[in-house]
Parts: structure tokens; sequence; C-alpha cells
């Protein structure tokens, strides 16, 4: 069976995968619930309020593990898979917790939730590990077209070959061949790649993909994205987009900036033992200042001090300002540690309390760095149409290594889209990657900045 014939059923076997998982954890909740929490079963009032607590779970667990993408079966790597369903899963029986304390009208001993939670692991890992064997015989990894432009093939090779279980590439042809040879090409593969493809050939190209149901994968530039956000207006006797004024209007900012004071004023609070208790750690070790401060760039090209625990030594940057490598010699002990637990960021919350920064927004880049990569991608500065944010868009889907024209593309994509909603999930999705290495890992030995494209 051809790959456009098992497409049509992908949607559907993946509602049945994630709604077969999702049944088996409610069911495990249900059974705890109803023999050691469960009300009176003998009383029809009861018997319908348990029924109400074992669907009030599976919602629960359903939308927290679908924030964190943990039913996104066929995109995301297996233990991409399992951490984000288990993620979801503690968070959701955290929470359910506490609904039974609620309904119980009592403390109760959080053993058997623990125990639930053991048992809600055990089988993610083994139904993702049984999927996933599954998936591959029944998908295995597409054979695509790469149809690349200026920039060459590199980059993207090494972008789907990362995902060898998904993708593999079999050919790649420069687009500035004629569209006849790209078709003869094209209807020998299972999809398309479109990489820095001029608009007219990308155009002639896109036709022949709808007529003929071949799958392609668009990487965007910069266009692209502003013309994605655009409104549409029915006028006229033809079709045509708007693209309005970028960045936040007047009640988008109020609100942001509500938002950003009190979230801002609790977690310092909460984090208070924390911070007091780093500060000691840190001036123990070499006597040196605890807090580092750092020129930034924010909105509208203004300028502010970045605040951080300091982790280097006190002369890191005598050489001049470079960004974190991999095994970087100027990280204290006390640094390591700091920076893998994430918590080295946390006087940034003052930032955002003083206005300089947002919660959520582009990263702020230092001047001599934003200098630097104009040189190579003039468009940077679009990014500064927003308050730079403690976690953003580039953060949450891109990595640390990602070059800066795809994180500029990724903050253009959050500034053209921005809502409360989003600003939420980003904040809640940044929990999900606080742990994963390849999200916050450094550069090279001998890089300085991240690649600009």
């Amino acid at each position: 069976m051809k790959y456009k014939t098992r497409d049509k059923y992908r949607k559907f076997i993946t509602f049945l995968i994630g709604s077969f998982i999702l049944a088996v954890e409610s069911g495990m909740f249900g059974y705890l619930w109803i023999k050691y929490y469960g009300l009176d079963l003998h009383m029809v009032t009861f018997k319908e309020a348990n029924y109400l607590m074992i669907i009030l779970y599976a919602a629960i667990m359903y939308a927290f593990t679908s924030l964190f993408g943990g039913y996104k079966f066929g995109h995301l790597t297996i233990m991409d898979l399992i951490y984000s369903q288990g993620l979801g899963m503690a968070v959701s029986n955290v929470i359910t917790y506490a609904v039974v304390c609620l309904t119980l009208r009592e403390i109760v001993l959080p053993g058997r939730m623990l125990v639930l939670c053991l048992y809600d692991m055990l089988v993610i890992v083994i139904y993702n590990f049984l999927i996933y064997e599954i998936e591959m015989k029944l998908y295995p990894p597409r054979k695509l077209l790469l149809i690349y432009g200026d920039k060459g093939s590199s980059e993207m090779k090494n972008m789907f070959g990362a995902r060898k279980d998904k993708f593999e590439i079999m050919d790649e042809v420069d687009y500035r061949n004629p569209i006849s040879y790209l078709k003869e090409k094209m209807e020998l593969s299972d999809g398309v790649i479109l990489h820095r493809v001029s608009a007219e050939k990308r155009d002639a190209i896109l036709r022949i993909c709808y007529a003929n149901d071949i799958r392609a994968y668009i990487v965007p530039n910069i266009g692209d994205i502003v013309v994605w956000s655009c409104g549409d207006t029915h006028l006229f006797d033809a079709p045509v987009l708007i693209t309005k004024e970028h960045g936040l209007n007047y009640v988008e900012a109020f609100f942001k900036r509500f938002f950003d004071i009190i979230l801002s004023l609790i977690l310092i609070v909460l984090f208070s033992p924390i911070m007091m208790f780093i500060t000691i750690a840190v001036k123990l070790y070499d006597g040196g200042p605890v807090i580092y401060k750092q020129v930034r760039v924010t909105k509208d090209g203004k300028k502010f001090n970045i605040l951080k625990f300091r982790s280097m030594s006190v002369d890191s940057e005598k050489n001049g300002a470079r960004l974190a490598g991999k095994n970087d010699s100027r990280i204290t002990p006390v640094g390591h540690v700091i920076r893998n637990l994430h918590v080295d960021e946390i006087p940034q919350l003052i930032n955002v309390l003083k206005g300089d920064m947002s919660m959520v927004g582009p990263r702020p880049e230092r001047p001599e760095i934003i200098e630097k990569y104009i040189k190579d991608i003039p468009e940077f500065n679009y990014r500064l149409k927003v308050k730079a944010g403690l976690t953003g868009y580039s953060q949450v889907y891109g990595r640390y290594k990602t070059t800066a024209y795809n994180k500029l593309k990724m903050d253009i994509l959050y500034i053209e889209h921005y809502s409360i909603i989003l600003d939420i999930k980003i904040l809640l999705l940044t929990f999900k990657i606080l742990f994963q290495k390849e999200n916050s890992e450094g550069l090279d030995d001998g890089e300085t900045r991240a690649k600009s494209s």
C-alpha cells in the first residue's frame, strides 16, 4: 500500500492510538478512585459523581498531554513522546491529587497517587515502544526529493537527517533546472522539500504537487511568515490579503504588562528561598559578585542591564564577549549546577517587574552580537517590535544552537500570532524543555555566536 493511500487513514489511526492510552490511564485512576476514595456506590447520585470524577481526570489528562505534544504520534521522536506524555501525566496527577483532597475535604496521603504515577509511566514507556515498532512497519521513512536554492542543501540534509525514522532524502536537485526535469524527479518520490526556491519556480512546483497529491515540506522565509498572518477581505471580486500593523496594539500591550507584573511578583515570592540559597553558594565559592549584569537590547532597540546569577569566573570576558560553549572552562562548579537546573536566570524576574522584559518574547541579545547578525541578516531587528522575553517561541520550539535566521523566523511568527493564550502555552511548554539537553546545550568549542543561517 503506497504512502498516499496509507496517509488517508493516518489521522484516524493516531486518534485511536491516543484514545487507547488515555482510556488506560483513566481506567487506572478510576480503579484507584472507586476502590479507595470513591463515594457510596449504592446511592445513584454518588455513583454519578464517581463517573464525573473519572471524566474530569480524563479531561485534565487529555488537556495537559495535548499541550506538551504527547499525542503527536508520527511527528515526535519516541523519547520525546515518552517525555511529553510523562510530563503531562505528572502535571495531571498533581492537579487531580489537589482535586481529590478538595472533594474529600481532607489531606489524603499521596502514596497511592505516586504509585499511580509509576504505573502510568510504565504503561507510557511500553505502549510507545510497541506503537513505534508497529508504526515503522506501516509507515517506513518517507523518501523525499530536496529541491534547493542559493544556500545549498547541507542545512536541510542535517535537519531532516536528524529524523531518519521518518525521512530519507533520496535525491537532491537545484531548483534552476527545467520544470519538466523537476517534475520527473518529483513523481519518483513520496514528497518534496522546498528550500530557498524562487517565488516563481516555487509556485510552479506547488501546482504540480497539488495536481498530483505530492506532499511538500516548505521551509518558509520571512515574507512567507508575514503572509501567513494576513487577514482576508471580500471587498472585491477577488481575494485580497491584508498585512496590518505589526507588533502589539495598545490593548494587547496593556494586558501583557498586567500579566507580567502579577506573574513576576508571584514567582519572585515563590523562588525567594532558592534565590537566597544560590546567593550564599555563589558568594562562598570565590567571594565575587553574586549578580552578573550585562547590556542587552529590548523593544525598539532600547538597552538595559539583564540580571543573572553569576555562573562564570569574574574575569570570564577579559578576551571579549562570546556565548558559552559545551565544555566552557569559564563556568564555575556552582555555575554548572545552577545552569543545569536553569535557575541562574531567576533574577530576570526583576527585569520583568521593572518593565525591561516580558515573561514571553524574543530572547534579548547583546548589542555587539546583534551588529554581527545584521551584517548577514538585515531583517534581524524585526524581532525588536516587542519586549525581550524570559522565555519565548524560539526557546520552546528551537534549540540553543538553532541558526539566528531560523530563530528570527520563529520570533516573527510569535509577534504575528501574539495572544495571551499563546503566552500561557509557551510558559507551560517552558517546563517541558527545561530538562531537555538539546534545547540548552552550549555552542561547539571555538564558536562565538550561533550561526546566521
